[in-house]
């Protein structure tokens, strides 16, 4: 499988300041998740990416196309939700979307069908005469992405696509991310918000002060911890605890049941892992009745936290 998106040595300098420092990656299709703190160098990787922005140094490609050499096929078949309002004043959300269509190299007609069709698919069919400059900041997030679609892409780079959303506005535009990765677009979503990345991702970037910091499957990073715990259990709890801390088990957090026979929820760390034997032979000592044993699985904010952590060093 190609790589949608690919780079070696990719640096940005402004003067003293570097924005992107000798990036060196390669992104496969898909819905992939470019996360990081603002000021981490996505939009200016994102800039570069689309030739907006002319590299330093080192090379990168977009489905195979060279970004310096290959511009006007590129955005031929790449769809860009830019962070900040791109809107022309005057224009309506139809005549706004029309002329991104015109843009991309698509006669007047179609533009305009292809308009309609895609204002009416973010849900703006019913603004679509309104001027533009009236729609609300998740009305305006929903108009970015229909000028993104209006020329059929293959590949979409969206920049905080659920900036100045309310909630039902972010799940809106989330449905409608993972709606296209369904269809076959692949998708490089930039955000510093991690509930959206864990939601509608499969893979991850991690970026940090211009550097890549972390690249991988979203899946393994929330891999099963290998000695914390959350057990749910029925019958007296003090013994229980208390046969746990002698095994040098450490108790994090105890949710008390509300009368008897209720679930009772511990969440522990082991003293090393493999040893979830001292877990039974407590319940069995004390008898405790265990109704469910589930190992805390990482989490993509653990990752990124680590991942910081490493670049700022000790």
């Amino acid at each position: 499988m190609s790589a949608m998106i690919q780079s070696t040595g990719l640096s940005k300098r402004y003067g003293s300041i570097t924005a992107l420092n000798d990036v060196t990656m390669s992104i496969e299709p898909g819905v992939v998740g470019l996360l990081g703190p603002n000021g981490a160098g996505k939009s200016t990787l994102l800039s570069v990416l689309l030739g907006q922005t002319p590299a330093t140094s080192g090379s990168a490609s977009i489905l195979g196309l060279d970004v310096r050499r290959r511009q006007p096929v590129i955005r031929r078949r790449v769809g860009f939700v830019p962070e900040n309002d791109c809107l022309i004043p005057g224009l309506t959300g139809t005549g706004y979307v029309c002329y991104a269509g015109r843009l991309a190299g698509m006669s007047g007609a179609d533009a305009m069908q292809r308009a309609h069709l895609v204002l009416d698919y973010v849900g703006l069919g019913e603004a679509r005469y309104r001027p533009a400059e009236q729609y609300s900041a998740g009305m305006r997030q929903q108009l970015k992405l229909a000028q993104a679609l209006v020329h059929d892409p293959d590949l979409l780079l969206l920049d905080e696509p659920t900036n100045g959303m309310d909630p039902q506005g972010r799940q809106i535009m989330l449905g409608l991310i993972k709606d296209l990765a369904r269809a076959g677009i692949s998708v490089l979503l930039s955000s510093h918000l991690l509930p959206d990345v864990e939601r509608v991702c499969e893979r991850v970037v991690i970026m940090g002060g211009g550097d890549v910091l972390a690249t991988g499957d979203i899946e393994k990073m929330q891999r099963p911890h290998p000695t914390l715990y959350t057990i749910d259990f029925s019958g007296a709890g003090d013994p229980f605890r208390r046969r746990l801390l002698e095994r040098q088990v450490i108790i994090h957090e105890t949710r008390a049941g509300g009368g008897d026979g209720a679930v009772s929820t511990l969440s522990i760390e082991l003293p090393e892992a493999g040893v979830q034997s001292v877990i039974l032979e407590a319940a069995r000592d004390t008898d405790t009745k265990l109704r469910g044993l589930h190992p805390k699985r990482s989490s993509l904010e653990e990752a990124f936290m680590k991942a910081i952590a490493r670049q700022q060093g000790p």
